[in-house]
């Protein structure tokens, strides 16, 4: 005698089937599970976090998941289809370009905010109010490794103690943007650090060591101020501190706080994109994230730039602004680049 499945029975089986299939990685592209998946960038997550959230509150028929693998972590995913929008902390780069095009996958690129990196030291530092770029290049440059390894070292009226380093993993992009900003190349950098992907981890070493110094994206060090202390940044030679400059929003937006001022971004899939759950993700996104950049720390960028990215996402504009892929720009602007791309 044939057995009958009761509706109940038969919408359990569907509810596993779904989920066996999104935990292997399908059904990612037909929009049936309303599942948006995004990744990437620690500077990032705080915003797109924020605006999930708000998201989420109106549309509850959609789930939004967010991890953190750092911004190279997060485009491997997402070259690989893994995911449908990756945070980004600096632009793709050509090697990333390459290997989504082999994997043919099309991508729109949408500048959310401003970030200033921030040097910050543990606010049991006296000595340590500000430096030069020069002084980073000379503590932070793969020679300084074994070498570099007392305060006084970069100045013979600091303290001959050692001097303890923080920043961000290989795969973040604000390890990225460091290196070419005061280097003048990525991933040229001493090895010899406590490193990691979570700036909350970098946050709470420096925060309880008095001889440390680090580095992260500027949202961190707004959340923390009572917990570190940060270092004003002089870009060029002259150590009588008339000149350094702390990341502000002001100074951050304006560009005056050089040459640690940079775009930061997220990156949809095309394919994706076609989905309505992610269509109204990226419309509420850019339309509500001049609001909620503020509310996390970041820097909103103009509303004019904001209606350039939105236009952008609309019109489905794939590749990147930044025609050469060469990863970390300097001193860039945004609304030019997005007008002639």
């Amino acid at each position: 005698m044939k057995k009958e499945f009761s509706e109940e029975w038969k919408r359990v089986i569907s509810v596993l089937v779904l989920f066996f299939f999104g935990a292997c990685g399908y059904g990612v592209e037909d929009g049936s599970n309303g599942l948006v998946r995004i990744d990437g960038s620690s500077t990032v997550y705080p915003i797109t976090e924020a605006v999930a959230e708000e998201f989420n509150a109106v549309n509850k028929e959609v789930r939004v998941t967010i991890g953190v693998s750092g911004t190279g972590g997060g485009f491997k995913k997402f070259i690989r289809g893994e995911i449908d929008i990756s945070n980004a902390s600096r632009p793709i780069k050509e090697s990333e370009l390459a290997m989504a095009n082999k994997n043919q996958v099309e991508f729109i690129e949408l500048p959310v905010a401003y970030d200033g990196i921030t040097v910050v030291v543990n606010p049991s530092n006296t000595w340590c109010s500000y430096m030069t770029t020069k002084e980073l290049k000379y503590l932070w440059e793969p020679e300084a490794q074994g070498n570099v390894t007392h305060w006084n070292q970069l100045r013979p009226d600091w303290p001959d103690r050692e001097i303890h380093l923080f920043g961000p993993g290989v795969d973040s992009g604000t390890y990225d943007y460091f290196t070419k900003a005061i280097m003048g190349k990525e991933g040229a950098s001493r090895g010899d650090l406590t490193s990691s992907e979570d700036d909350n981890v970098l946050v709470r070493g420096i925060s309880a060591d008095e001889l440390a110094l680090g580095f992260f994206g500027y949202a961190y060090y707004a959340e923390n101020q009572s917990r570190l202390k940060v270092v004003a940044i002089n870009n060029g030679n002259d150590t009588n501190g008339a000149s350094a400059i702390k990341p502000t929003p002001e100074t951050v937006a304006s560009g005056v706080y050089q040459p640690l001022s940079r775009p930061i971004f997220i990156y949809v899939r095309k394919q994706a994109a076609s989905r309505p759950e992610v269509e109204k993700f990226m419309e509420f996104y850019l339309k509500e994230a001049p609001q909620l950049v503020s509310e996390v720390g970041y820097i909103p960028m103009p509303k004019e730039t904001y209606k350039l990215a939105l236009d952008r996402f609309r019109r489905r504009v794939v590749g990147s602004i930044f025609s050469d892929g060469k990863g970390s720009q300097v001193e860039i602007s945004l609304d030019s680049l997005l007008r002639e791309n």
